[in-house]
C-alpha cells in the first residue's frame, strides 16, 4: 500500500509460520494462519486471527492512536494472574484503512511487554 506519501510503504502478507505469543509461562495466541506487516521504518509485526488469540487473556482499554496509513486503533490490557494487568499490550484495528484490510480485526502485541514472541516452522 502506497499514498501521497511514496516513500512510505506498508506490506501485509501471509505468514506461513506458527505465530505464538507467550507470557507468564502461558500461551495468549498460537496461530499458522497470521500475517506479517512491513511497514518502512519499523520492525515487522506479526497479527494473530482473533479465533486463534485467547481474548479472555485480554481486556479493551481506554487507550486509541490514529496511523495515517492504517487507520484507528485500539488497544487491550493482558490479564495476568500474578502481577495484575500488563497495560496496553496488544492492540487491533477495527476498521482499517484500504490497503491494510488483512489487519481487519487482528490482534498484534508489544513484544516489549511480553515475554515472548515466538515464528517457528
Amino acid at each position: 500500500m502506497t499514498n501521497a506519501d511514496t516513500s512510505h510503504r506498508i506490506e501485509i502478507e501471509p505468514n506461513l509460520h506458527r505465530l505464538r505469543v507467550i507470557h507468564g509461562g502461558i500461551t495468549i495466541a498460537d496461530t499458522r494462519k497470521g500475517v506479517t506487516l512491513k511497514e518502512t521504518g519499523l520492525p515487522d509485526v506479526f497479527y494473530f486471527p482473533r479465533e486463534d488469540v485467547n481474548m479472555t487473556r485480554l481486556r479493551r482499554s481506554d487507550s486509541a492512536s490514529h496511523c495515517p496509513y492504517k487507520g484507528d486503533a485500539a488497544y487491550f490490557h493482558l490479564l495476568t494472574e500474578e502481577d495484575g494487568p500488563v497495560v496496553d499490550a496488544a492492540w487491533s484495528y477495527e476498521s482499517p484503512l484500504p490497503g491494510a484490510e488483512a489487519i481487519k480485526g487482528c490482534i498484534a502485541f508489544y513484544s516489549s511487554r511480553v515475554d515472548r514472541i515466538d515464528q517457528t516452522s
